[in-house]
This record gives C-alpha cells, structure tokens and sequence, in this order.
C-alpha cells in the first residue's frame, strides 16, 4: 500500500522554497511583516499541526480495512439513533448488520427527510437524533428547496471535525509555516463571522463555511485565516452584503503578507483575479486613505498604495500574485470544471503557485481526504461516515442495490449515498464521484459531476461526459477551453443539445471543434451515439462566449446576495434567463 504513512512525519519538501521568492519588477513589494509573537500564535500552530497529524493518522489507519470500519460506523449509528422516533419507525433496534440496515431504511433524497425535520423545528425532542441538534447546515438542493441538515455535538466530534482536521493534512506538511501566523492565509472559504439564517425554532441554519467553531467549543479548529485581521469585519461594516463583504475582506488582506489561499469552491479563486481587476482602484485609494468601505480604519499607507498602482497602471489590472508576491499556495477542489480554468489561473496567482486539493464534503456529510501522492481526489473517509453507492448510470431508488466501498471498480463512477449520526439515513446527496484508484482496500475518489441528464431521444449524457468531450474536442483541435454549460436545445425543430463554451481564443470557425465534441459524445455515451446514428438527434449546436459571460453571471448572483461559497460551476444550466444573458455576448450562431 502506497499512502503517505511512510513519510507523515517528514515530507516538508517544497515548505520553504516560495519563502525567499522575491518581488521583480512585475509585482509590488510584499507589505511589511508584522514582527511575530512568540507566543499564544507559535503554541497554538504547534498545537494545530499536533491535532491535523493526528487526525490524518486515524483516518489512514482505516483504510486497509474498510468493511471493519464501516462496520463500526453503523454500530455506532445505530447504538446512538435507533431509540429515536426514526429509528423506532424504521425497526432500527433490531438491526444487527449492514444488510439488515439496508433492508430497513429506503434511500432517500434529503427533501423526504422533512417530515421529520418538521418535527425537530417544532420542538419534539429525538427524532432524528438522540441528541438534541444545537444547529442545521444549509445549502440550496438539487430541486431547489433549501436543505436543513441537524449538526450535533457528536456529529461534529465524531464525524465533521476528524475529517475537518485530517482534510489539511498536506496544507500542515507541506506548507508548515502557514499556520504559524494568523495573517499568512487568506480564507475565501470560511466566513464564520457573516450574518446566518435562523430556524423556525430560532437555531442557527447556516452553511459549513459559516460555522463558528470558538462558539461550538473547539478554538483549535478555527480555520487557518479566521484569525486574521480581516476575518471579523468592523461593527459598523458589520450588515454588508455578501458582494461587498467580498471586497473589505480583500482590502484588508491586501495590506499583509498572504501566502496561502483557502477558495476549496474553485469558482471563488476563478472569480478573484476578475474582482481585483473591477476593484483596483478603490482598493488603492481606500490603502492609501487609510479607509475602509470609507471609513479610517487603518493608517494610511502611500508607499504600499504607491507600489501597487504603478504595478496595476503599467499592467491595467492587480493580480493575486502583485498583490502577494510570496503566495504558495491555493487549496481548491480542482476536478470537474475547474480542471478547464485552473491551469490558467497560475498566470494570475504566481508560476511558482502549489494547487492543492480541498478535502471533498457536502452539507449532508464528509466524503475524502486528500492523499500525498495524489493530485486531486482523496480517499473516503470511512471511519466517519457509512457510504453505499448506486452506478452512475442508474437511477437512485428507494430500494436500489448498493455497493459498499470495497466493493467498488476504478475508473467507474457511482451516486453516493451516506449515513451518519448526525441524524442522515440513507441519503442520496446528487454527486456523482469517480473512483480513480486505492489506498489499501479504500477507494480514492473524485467529484465528477452533479446527478442529472440530458435525454431527448433515449440519450443519457451527464455533466462528466460533456466535460470530457469538450476537454477532448480542445485537444484535438489545439484550442483551450475556459468554461462551458450545456443543456438540451429549446427550439423548435429536430432533438439535439446545445453548449456555450468559452475558449481561451475564440476560434474562427467552430465547425472542427463542433465535429469533435459530438465525436466525443459518442465516445462517452453509447446512448448518444445510438441516437445520432439513427438521426433521433441532430448535432450539438455550439456559442463561443467570453469568459467574462461566466463571471458576470457569478457576480451577479453574489450582488443579489448569495454567499460566494455557494455559487458553484455548473455544466446543466435549464435556466433561460442565464442562457440568454450568456448568448447575449455569444458571437454569430454556427
């Protein structure tokens, strides 16, 4: 077994090499360096590093035997739940194994466990949960409706908070001077001090990012950065929206020495060199005002203010690599869309830039930790949640066969389906995760796509297929893509899919590249190809779009008020208004 056991205690290799890096000519000065406190910082980053360690220890432990560990997160479960009014409905008391679970409890979508959550909101005591749950985490769900997920003590103790840990483990061993300062990390992700919902009982319903571990009782698991100067706004920009949230946190940052970015939602680091480029100039004026959001919050500081309007005068923009010339490091999921853009962004962020993967979650639960020798991916986090899994290809049932973990291929991909104590049985969360390899027995996983299809004449075409058609109709054609979004045509006239994509260049004349993403459509799903032989489906119709169609449709929604955490890639977009917006820049239909 090849993990990263062998070498958890030493492999710092590349930890500070991008330190002695230094400003030319294409970047401002790095800002001063505060000097740094012996103490409480340099003990609590010991303490930190002490606690991912260690929690990434337990995890890989798990991995040679899964089907044990499974085991022992469905005792558990149903030791802690089966006394509640779920348990007691579904039989679970009686339940002694993994076939028996299985055979008691339907798979269900997260909206059919709102019964029950209707019950919690109105004040009955164990129903999901033997424990009373102290919030809910919140995210917008595949059919719209917002999800209201209990978090308990002993979910965050037992579940959320070992793969919180242990997800950071190669931030911790390759990048160990990072947690050693409070303002070396900008955290894009985690926001614990915005505005959150309340539930209709009055408890916090909130997004993961939003989670206030100080509050919840962990102080050693307040995320790298949220300690920074920027992470509390002051009071009285304390009401901002989430638009303009986004700019002071990034005008204070702006005066330190950053050299880590946390985005994990890859968009939020796609998005970040186009608010810079909006934002430069305020953002250089308020620095050498001293302001912030208007305000005199900071002294000012003309030299700082001075070195990056030079940089942006001579090059019409900021980027993050002028802003922090030392930065090191982006940790972001980077499959799925962002596999398109990221390799651009480094022009943006520094050649230099290490892009590492975030561990991979959802609001119903942990799924992987990232592993040393892989570059994307992770392996499943068996020791805390139990998985089964469904093939992609078939649709998720109540009563659908399932595979355990061990018992999945490489190469494929599956439906995920979780259970945990936090009060999920059996959920269906709509990703779809491809299998890329081992670590023991445990399989390493990817996030491929979001459930979904598109079928106009018996075609079953899924976010990842188009996704690696486009990649390999820009292959073959030598023109790289930035972005795309698909879906089927809405005109009248013969079945057939339509896609928006943004090239790097656009292309003169689409029709190769046309040609080449139905050949790989074809390729990718026999459904497809049945259907164009048969002429049941005429060719895919493609727009050339700026990439700009794409941020201005990411800005927009975050100026309406969306936290930036939840507006995610997405290649199956049904919405006409975003598609006419986006083909509104479109050139000439081809």
């Amino acid at each position: 077994m090849t993990t990263e056991r062998s070498i958890a205690a030493s492999s710092t290799g590349n930890a500070t090499g991008n330190a002695a890096r230094k400003a030319t000519g294409n970047a401002a000065e790095p800002p001063a360096v505060a000097e740094r406190p012996a103490c409480p910082a340099a003990a609590r980053a010991e303490a930190y590093r002490r606690r991912v360690l260690l929690e990434s220890g337990k995890a890989l432990a798990s991995l040679d035997d899964p089907r044990a560990a499974q085991a022992s997160v469905l005792a558990e479960l149903l030791a802690t739940n089966g006394d509640t009014a779920f348990g007691r409905e579904h039989g679970l008391p009686a339940v002694r194994d993994a076939a028996g679970y299985r055979r008691a409890t339907p798979i269900r979508g997260h909206e059919e466990f709102r019964p029950w959550l209707d019950r919690v909101h109105a004040g009955e005591r164990r129903v999901l949960t033997s424990e009373e749950p102290t919030a809910f985490f919140a995210s917008s769900g595949t059919t719209g409706g917002e999800k209201s997920v209990p978090v308990t003590a002993g979910f965050l103790r037992r579940c959320f908070l070992p793969f919180y840990f242990a997800g950071f483990a190669q931030l911790v061993r390759h990048h160990p001077d990072l947690p050693a300062r409070d303002d070396a990390v900008l955290n894009l992700w985690q926001d614990p001090h915005s505005p959150t919902g309340r539930t209709s009982d009055g408890r916090p319903h909130l997004g993961p990012s939003q989670l206030d571990f100080a509050k919840a009782g962990e102080d050693l698991a307040v995320g790298l950065g949220n300690r920074a100067p920027w992470s509390r706004l002051p009071a009285e920009l304390g009401d901002a929206g989430p638009w303009e949230r986004a700019y002071l946190r990034l005008r204070m940052a702006a005066e330190h020495d950053v050299r880590g970015i946390i985005a994990v939602n890859p968009a939020i680091a796609a998005a970040l060199p186009h608010q810079l480029r909006d934002w430069w100039p305020r953002m250089v004026e308020e620095i050498r005002n001293g302001t912030v959001g208007g305000r005199a919050l900071r002294p000012p500081a003309p030299r700082r203010a001075a070195d990056l309007e030079r940089v942006a005068t001579r090059r019409g923009t900021l980027r993050p690599a002028d802003l922090w010339p030392r930065l090191e490091l982006l940790l972001t999921w980077n499959t799925y869309v962002s596999r398109l853009y990221l390799p651009a962004l480094r022009e943006e962020y520094g050649a230099e830039l290490r892009i590492r993967p975030a561990p991979i979650g959802s609001s119903e639960g942990p799924l992987a930790v990232p592993l040393a020798e892989r570059p994307s991916g992770g392996a499943l986090m068996v020791s805390g949640c139990l998985y089964e899994f469904i093939p992609a290809g078939e649709r998720i049932e109540p009563w659908s066969d399932t595979l355990e973990p061990h018992e999945l291929q490489e190469g494929e991909e599956y439906h995920v389906v979780v259970s945990h104590v936090g009060g999920l049985y059996r959920c269906a969360v709509r990703d779809v995760v491809r299998v890329v390899g081992f670590a023991g027995a445990t399989p390493i996983v990817e996030y491929s796509c979001r459930d979904g299809r598109v079928s106009e004449a018996g075609e079953r075409v899924r976010e990842s297929h188009v996704l690696r058609a486009v990649a390999a109709a820009g292959d073959a054609t030598g023109l790289a893509v930035r972005q795309v979004m698909y879906r089927a045509r809405p005109d009248a006239g013969p079945p057939g899919h339509e896609a928006a994509v943004a090239f790097a260049t656009p292309p003169k004349d689409l029709g190769p590249f046309r040609t080449a993403l139905d050949q790989g459509l074809c390729r990718e799903e026999p459904g497809y190809a049945t259907a164009r032989r048969s002429g049941a489906l005429a060719p895919p119709v493609v727009h050339a779009v700026p990439v700009e169609a794409f941020w201005q449709e990411w800005r927009r929604r975050v100026e309406a008020g969306e936290r930036p955490t939840r507006v995610k890639d997405r290649v199956f977009r049904d919405d006409p208004a975003a598609w006419q917006r986006v083909l509104s820049l479109a050139g000439a239909r081809r």
